[in-house]
């Protein structure tokens, strides 16, 4: 049984109807969180509302999966109100991306549990999503390597975003830790930040400008520890374009001035993001990157 839950943005009734489809197209069973229907403001529910729907699924023994409906923001302000010793007594897959981040990120550090950087239960699940979703939550393969969407490949003649490209070749083994930059950049230096030190770190985000994308990846390199990270993948930053008209460094160009001198295996462009063609990623488990291939294999199995 999955569970669907809001721990971000409000969800409306076709985008629970949306959420209950996509997850029963896997062959599961729905439960609704109680509170999945509440709105306040732009929220689904105050925090304390949204943790409450959280602990209920994780003390629940049928559910065996957690999905978020949708990302949006607010994850981080649940974040002080989850019992982290409830959930270290009942691990179950987390699944999720963007705003989600909160959670992976204190799930990871507070409770040690593995979590999936996944499609939302109400996002365009393509046939390269769902691919990657089932191998890595029902069907794990230690050492199965994942590559790039052709379709993603295909765009980047025209969206320049989608185009991958070697920053720094080598490969890189090491945990997985990362999601969506603004996130992740906001709780550096938080009990739940990122701990990147030796680690496979991974970034991605949507709708912000070259130079809101490089000021939190200097944040992230200044007060966190991005310099130690044993390789660093960068997804597709869909919508992170300058103004019309602006003087204004390109996205490609941000992205290698940031990653080129941490003198770390690093690539740009690769399958992840606010995307249809995305592949999942288990937060916390090793990993290894060969960024001149741009590719990962997954070197343990996420579940068991």
């Amino acid at each position: 049984m999955a569970a669907l839950v809001a721990p971000g943005g409000h969800l409306t009734d076709a985008e629970i109807e949306r959420s209950v489809r996509n997850l029963e197209s896997l062959g599961l069973t729905v439960k609704l969180g109680a509170n999945v229907r509440l709105q306040r403001g732009n929220y689904a529910g105050t925090p304390l509302q949204q943790a409450q729907d959280l602990h209920a699924m994780f003390a629940d023994r049928e559910v065996k999966a957690i999905w978020a409906g949708r990302g949006g923001s607010g994850g981080a302000q649940v974040l002080p109100f989850i019992d982290w010793k409830l959930v270290r007594a009942n691990p179950k897959i987390l699944c999720g991306y963007s705003d989600v981040t909160a959670l992976h990120l204190g799930m990871l550090r507070q409770a040690g549990l593995v979590t999936f950087h996944a499609p939302q239960a109400i996002s365009t699940w393509s046939d390269y999503s769902r691919e990657h979703l089932v191998a890595a939550i029902m069907e794990p393969q230690p050492g199965r390597v994942i590559r790039a969407a052709a379709e993603n490949l295909a765009k980047a003649a025209k969206q320049p975003e989608f185009a991958e490209r070697v920053v720094r070749p080598g490969i890189a083994e090491g945990p997985l830790v990362g999601g969506n930059l603004s996130v992740l950049s906001a709780l550096a230096g938080s009990p739940y930040g990122a701990r990147m030190k030796g680690c496979i770190a991974f970034l991605e985000d949507i709708g912000e400008a070259p130079y809101r994308i490089n000021r939190m990846l200097m944040h992230v390199t200044l007060t966190g520890d991005l310099p130690a990270a044993a390789g660093l993948m960068l997804g597709v930053f869909v919508k992170c374009h300058a103004p019309e008209g602006e003087a204004s460094l390109t996205l490609e160009e941000t992205l290698v001035d940031r990653a080129y001198p941490l003198g770390i295996p690093a690539a740009i462009g690769m399958s992840f993001g606010h995307i249809a063609q995305q592949f999942t990623m288990p937060m916390g488990i090793r990993a290894r990157f060969d960024a001149g291939e741009r590719t990962l294999a997954l070197l343990e199995a996420a579940v068991v």
